[in-house]
């Protein structure tokens, strides 16, 4: 009685917060772009889930030591089961793009649009207004202004403009107005495209009222390879969608924070919005034992690491973690970021799992192991299928069903001595397996972390905090005190009431 008492007060006082600051806030719905019936089988979802993952992680690393241009080592291209989108108008058209934090600008698909291999990319029916924009409203912007030489890598406006087939003496005395910054070449992964920058509008809520920020810089791409939506960078980049936000509404650009519904796959849950909101909605503070729990909970925080070589990503310090009661350190560039830009645990709203070096992987499934696998037998098999493990029978055929599957608790220790205790559906899923061509069907469980590949090999991001293991938690971006904040929310119950107000 006591605890649904201390409930119900913190949630009239999160509606008390709201209603008091309500105007410097704007909630947006992030809508999840996973459909099943692009799967046959639970497996094969999983299988393309971790692999899309993995290919993210790795070809980000690969890249960063290979490539010097940033502008070519931002991120992968997002993939159905993974990604979340969310929608604005830009000019009077409306246009959904993919929600990206380990991305730094803002693109997307202009009419005429050619988009080659991608096929079988993402289900229309997932992501609402995917239409390729008609530019009438936007102006192309000048091959002098700041944004173009940040689209360009910060070459020189001089240099740009020469490009453009501006006069010599325009380039020196004036200001070159009639001529368009040249187009420029973003590369991810397995994708890339060749995209215009303009300017217009953009409304940030379908209904009103609504934020408009004028003079919106923006990528227009005619051609893309393995691209057909569009992302919207959320990173620490210039022309990312808060930077551009903090420009002109402070409050808004920079502070925000999403809270991704807890879904495991399940169809019904995924379909629901998860809550985008821009702005401090609430006066919240810091935990007392600096540890996230339960739901109501004020955040934990820890520091962002500067990246002196990669400052658009959001890198934090992880100190180890825990299984159980037995605490694994994390390896020293998995703490920090060195003066190279080496180092420290991305925090990505675009990677479904969390990648850690595989010395702290393979530690962590030992111990993992030698709880979880004294009691259930080993899913090689499943393993195999799914690219997850350790992955265990726990119930059907041979195994006797057991109402409370022993797994251990999983905390995270992060920088700055805050520890952010993980529900078990963030890193165990239980899944049916089987029942086809004959076989027993069986209830699975697979642990859900992953290993980032080789260390020899790799420079940039030590790690990743996947958008899996995010579920459920408000995570919190506070760019004006250079912290990510993370706090046990029901990510539904936040979105209904954000929206009551």
């Amino acid at each position: 009685m006591a605890s649904s008492i201390l409930f119900i007060i913190f949630v009239a006082t999160i509606i008390l917060h709201v209603s008091i600051s309500y105007s410097s806030i704007l909630v947006l719905p992030l809508t999840h772009s996973l459909s099943k019936s692009q799967f046959n089988t639970t497996p094969h979802l999983l299988k393309s889930t971790s692999t899309h993952a993995a290919t993210r992680f790795r070809h980000r690393l690969h890249s960063q030591n290979q490539k010097q241009n940033h502008r070519l080592q931002v991120s992968l291209p997002l993939n159905p089961g993974s990604d979340y989108s969310l929608s604005f108008t830009l000019g009077s058209q409306t246009i959904s793009l993919y929600m990206d934090t380990g991305s730094d600008i803002v693109w997307l698909p202009c009419h005429p649009f050619d988009c080659m291999l991608c096929e079988g990319k993402f289900n229309p029916s997932t992501i609402p207004y995917t239409a390729p924009l008609n530019i009438t409203s936007a102006t192309p912007v000048t091959c002098k202004s700041r944004a173009c030489s940040v689209a360009h890598s910060s070459h020189p406006t001089s240099d740009l403009c020469a490009v453009a087939r501006c006069p010599l003496e325009e380039i020196e005395t004036a200001d070159c107005k009639k001529f368009s910054c040249p187009p420029f070449y973003y590369a991810y992964g397995d994708g890339s495209l060749i995209a215009h920058l303009y300017s217009d509008n953009l409304s940030l809520s379908l209904s009103s009222p609504s934020l408009v920020l004028n003079d919106f810089k923006f990528g227009c791409a005619h051609s893309t390879l393995g691209e057909p939506i569009g992302v919207a960078g959320f990173g620490r980049g210039a022309l990312s969608m808060p930077a551009q936000l903090a420009s002109s509404s402070p409050e808004i650009g920079n502070h925000f924070s999403y809270c991704l519904v807890s879904h495991s796959f399940d169809t019904d849950r995924v379909r629901m919005p998860s809550p985008l909101i821009l702005g401090r909605y609430n006066s919240v503070g810091e935990s007392k034992d600096r540890r996230t729990d339960s739901p109501g909970t004020d955040p934990v925080y820890t520091p962002m690491l500067k990246n002196p070589k990669h400052p658009y990503f959001y890198c934090v310090g992880l100190e180890g973690l825990s299984v159980g009661k037995k605490k694994i350190a994390a390896p020293e560039n998995l703490r920090r970021v060195d003066g190279r830009g080496n180092g420290g645990m991305v925090v990505d709203s675009g990677t479904t799992f969390t990648m850690l070096p595989p010395g702290l992987y393979e530690s962590v499934v030992a111990e993992f192991d030698n709880r979880v696998g004294s009691v259930y037998k080993r899913a090689s098999d499943v393993e195999g299928r799914t690219g997850l493990g350790p992955c265990y029978y726990i119930a059907g055929g041979d195994v006797k069903v057991s109402s409370n599957v022993v797994v251990p608790q999983l905390l995270l220790h992060f920088g700055g001595n805050s520890s952010v205790v993980m529900p078990r559906r963030n890193y165990f899923y239980e899944f049916l397996d089987g029942g086809d061509d004959g076989k027993v069907k069986r209830k699975v469980g697979c642990m859900m972390l992953m290993n980032g590949g080789d260390e020899s090999e790799s420079g940039g991001p030590a790690g990743l905090l996947g958008n899996y293991q995010q579920q459920g938690f408000e995570v919190v971006y506070d760019l004006e005190q250079e912290r990510v904040g993370f706090a046990r929310r029901k990510c539904a119950s936040l979105w209904d009431t954000l929206n009551q107000h």
